[in-house]
């Protein structure tokens, strides 16, 4: 993964940006020598978002085939909720 100090970003800006994802779809931004920021194409982004949507869509599927869920009406589980998780 390609490495931007946050001096090179103040200097050069988005030209900084371009040339690290040249050959990487992600680079990290380090501040004061530190590791802080993760920049990617959008286009990344989108898809690493659309995996986490199918991820959990996969978890809800396997909840509801193993019955991991609750019938409740919406006053019944704010209850819940304003209980603690108490029924």
């Amino acid at each position: 993964m390609s490495s931007i100090s946050a001096n090179d970003l103040k200097t050069r800006g988005v030209s900084a940006i371009e040339a690290a994802l040249t050959n990487d779809t992600e680079a990290v931004i380090s501040v004061r020598g530190k590791n802080r920021f993760v920049v990617m194409p959008l286009e990344h982004f989108q898809y690493l978002r659309e995996c986490e949507l199918e991820a959990a869509l996969a978890q809800t599927t396997a909840d509801l085939a193993e019955g991991r869920f609750e019938v409740s009406t919406p006053e019944e589980h704010l209850k819940k909720i304003k209980d603690g998780g108490e029924a």
